[in-house]
């Protein structure tokens, strides 16, 4: 079967099926910048290392991921000096299928012990002509976060991945659509090649959106192919069974990766999970608590309301986030940005978590603009552009959060506010 007709059995197929994706319909969205395509560069030979990302394993150890067309040994060689390793792991190599699609050999090999805030050079599958850099995160605050969501590849997401690397984060947070592939499966490669300069360097911690499901039924029943073969974190690590919902400490703050498209009910291994992962924080090793969803709870936007990926899964756990004072819960689907005050089932309350909808890294559907009117007393700032924002960790006590808005291609800090922890706070004690 040729590309076209590949492409095009896929295009129906995904037209058909677009109720599994989440598209919505009943809104206007502005024209998004045009589509961007990254190549394999030319001068790669087939064993050569591409789409690198790294994500943290423990207190200090690293996931070294990347991927060759062709078989190549899953080894990372590594150290603190550029051209001298030192040290070397070997990890596993895999590959998948999608309708026509075969992917290259995607390797995974975990480095450490590491030392923190410190950066090491490495090279992967014995490759002499190309080194790689990366920085540790901190082992202890302060620590500041790129947090960012529905990225997909387009010229907003080109000045998006711009602006973060400008910003010196220490780990970037995604919650959910990464690639927006959508059933074609070159585009998760493109996607790859395009965030490798800055995955390649921090650690980059993702949970899943509605564009990562890619399940067909009957011609391909398997939901979450690509995604859990391309961006495996480290779930087992923190008692998960599955690779869309994992928690991790980093630094002073414990972060909590919820999937918002695998079951969620009180029966569901997900919320049994949550239920012993919230029972096992040390507030005095991670005074903050970061909670990461796609679908998100609190919307004032016309855009994805009703959608049972918010209204239940709000419903079955924000309960258990309340009860152990969870700080933020960051969110994406939404194609626009917004800050709520600190609320609980719907009504300010000043010992409940800061939701934060992050939806707009620059994917092609463009931005969602139009908002419910008036303005909800519990939505505090929100607006239709793309951008990412920042939160900074100082200490203990205080982090400040900010929105960075792309304004003509320049990064406009439009929202900032600082915040106490609410671990710190002697009437939110639990």
């Amino acid at each position: 079967m040729t590309v076209n007709k590949v492409t095009f059995l896929v295009f129906i197929l995904a037209t058909v099926y677009s109720g599994f994706i989440g598209c919505g319909v009943s809104y206007d969205r502005p024209l998004a910048r045009k589509d961007i395509s990254i190549p394999q560069p030319k001068e790669l030979s087939s064993t050569s290392p591409q789409q690198v990302h790294i994500s943290v394993v423990g207190d200090d150890k690293m996931r070294i991921s990347w991927i060759t067309e062709s078989s190549a040994p899953a080894i990372v060689e590594y150290g603190t000096s550029p051209g001298v390793y030192s040290n070397s792991a070997n990890g596993s190599t895999s590959s998948y299928n999608y309708l026509t699609y075969k992917s290259g050999e995607i390797h995974d090999v975990v480095i450490g012990q590491l030392n923190p805030n410190t950066i090491y050079y490495y090279r992967c599958s014995s490759d002499s002509t190309r080194e790689f850099s990366l920085k540790t995160p901190p082992s202890h605050l302060p620590i500041k976060f790129a947090v960012v969501g529905d990225l997909g590849q387009t010229g907003w997401t080109k000045t998006t991945l711009e602006h973060i690397a400008e910003s010196n984060y220490d780990m970037l947070l995604l919650p959910g659509d990464l690639a927006y592939a959508d059933f074609l499966q070159p585009v998760w490669d493109s996607f790859g090649r395009l965030v490798k300069p800055l995955a390649s360097q921090r650690p980059w911690m993702v949970t899943q959106g509605n564009h990562e499901i890619e399940k067909i039924p009957v011609v391909h029943s398997t939901p979450f192919t690509a995604y859990n073969a391309r961006w495996r974190m480290p779930f087992e690590e923190s008692g998960s069974i599955s690779n869309l919902y994992y928690s991790f400490d980093v630094a002073g703050v414990h972060v909590i990766m919820l999937g918002s498209y695998t079951d969620f009910d009180p029966d569901s291994d997900q919320f049994k999970w949550l239920q012993a992962d919230l029972g096992k924080i040390n507030r005095g090793k991670t005074p903050w608590i970061v909670a990461i969803i796609h679908a998100p709870w609190y919307n004032t936007n016309t855009a994805h309301q009703g959608e049972p990926e918010s209204d239940l899964m709000e419903k079955f756990m924000e309960g258990l986030l309340y009860e152990v004072r969870v700080d933020f819960v960051f969110a994406g689907h939404v194609h626009a940005y917004e800050r709520f005050t600190r609320v609980y089932n719907g009504t300010a309350d000043n010992c409940a978590p800061v939701h934060i909808t992050i939806g707009d890294g620059g994917n092609r559907e463009g931005l969602a603009s139009e908002y419910i009117d008036p303005t909800p007393e519990i939505s505090i700032f929100r607006e239709a552009s793309f951008g990412h924002g920042q939160l900074e960790v100082l200490n203990a006590t205080h982090a400040v959060w900010t929105w960075h808005r792309n304004d003509d291609d320049v990064s406009v800090t439009a929202d900032t506010v600082w915040f106490r922890s609410l671990s710190s706070d002697p009437a939110c004690k639990v």
